[in-house]
């Protein structure tokens, strides 16, 4: 259209034909106007591809991290992420709630590196653990399905950058990979259960942020082979009320422009002093405190999921104690029926 208005002025106009100056200058500003339409247009076109783009993107990493439900089994439950790839919203963290028939299941991970690269890992990790949560009664035992599916992605995806072996798998795939998981079960009675390779130990909140534990982590997925004993770590009770937080390195690592880290732990303690704790609002002020402890936007990807148990503690219920025979009250005897004297006529 802006094509055709420039050549029907130039051809049809008496006024382009001219060699004036008033002509000219004309001249210029329908073409200067031609030109601006077009560059507005393109503009337009281009803005919304990229709003189509951008929701296509948004949608296939929604599925990939999908939102968590707001309660299940009894506990409030909010996550947050924050990539540090411009333009991503999910990087090389990963996580997911599973309620099951052995208690509620929570996986937290980190996959070497962020950004897209990393997006096939965290895949192939949460695949495996969606399916395993509800076939695997033991904790160990959905690690060790974690350990397969990323050995087989891994190998799969070192066939296809060195395809020079015609197809056999190489000796050892990708030995720079790796991805750190901790599995933590939550029991119907609040019983914690956990099994970490190599992942930061998460956050009780119970009056004040304190680590679950300080035992020390399993390797993580890739480099090495498991141990052919997976310890689970039972590390106590989530009472009622109380909260529990889960987070990825990228939280701790955030740095100032001094180098200062960020203070996670003081930052969840002084977050929790509203009580009851809300896990939506302490995810908002965590983020908040640590992109104004960093000024920017972190160097690495930076993951938070927050549980809190909602669940009632019902009294147990004591039955009455039996009274001795001696002191069972007799039954009290009935009431003769009244006599009425008939008068006889």
């Amino acid at each position: 259209m802006w094509g055709a208005v420039a050549i029907t002025y130039k051809l049809a106009c008496p006024l382009a034909q001219q060699d004036g100056m008033g002509a000219r200058i004309v001249s210029s500003a329908v073409f200067f106007a031609v030109g601006t339409g077009l560059v507005v247009h393109v503009r337009r076109a281009l803005l919304r591809e990229l709003r189509q783009i951008r929701e296509v993107a948004g949608a296939a990493q929604n599925v990939l991290l999908r939102p968590l439900p707001p309660r299940t089994e009894g506990l409030a439950v909010a996550a947050g992420r924050l990539s540090a790839s411009r333009g991503a919203s999910v990087g090389g963290d990963l996580y997911e709630v599973a309620a099951t028939e052995y208690g509620v299941r929570v996986v937290m991970g980190d996959v070497r590196g962020h950004g897209l690269a990393a997006l096939a890992t965290v895949a192939a990790v949460l695949g495996s653990f969606r399916e395993a949560a509800h076939d695997e009664p033991e904790l160990p035992l959905v690690m060790r399905r974690l350990e397969r599916a990323l050995a087989r992605h891994l190998r799969e995806r070192s066939r296809a950058e060195h395809p020079a072996n015609g197809g056999a798998a190489p000796e050892s795939p990708l030995a720079e990979e790796f991805v750190t998981v901790l599995l933590l079960e939550i029991g119907q009675e609040g019983q914690l259960s956990a099994v970490n390779c190599g992942h930061p130990w998460p956050f009780l909140l119970s009056g004040q942020a304190r680590p679950l534990t300080d035992a020390d982590p399993l390797p993580p997925l890739g480099p090495f082979p498991l141990p052919a004993e997976l310890p689970v770590l039972h590390c106590g009770r989530l009472l009622p009320g109380e909260s529990i937080v889960l987070h990825t390195d990228g939280m701790e690592d955030a740095r100032d422009a001094a180098g200062e880290f960020f203070p996670l732990q003081a930052t969840l303690t002084e977050a929790a002093r509203v009580q009851p704790v809300s896990p939506q609002n302490l995810i908002r002020v965590v983020y908040a405190e640590l992109l104004r402890h960093t000024g920017r936007l972190p160097t690495d990807d930076a993951a938070l999921l927050v549980l809190r148990n909602d669940r009632r503690r019902v009294p147990a219920q004591h039955p009455e104690p039996e009274r001795p025979e001696s002191e069972t009250p007799e039954p009290e005897p009935e009431p003769e029926p009244e006599r009425h004297a008939r008068t006889m006529s």
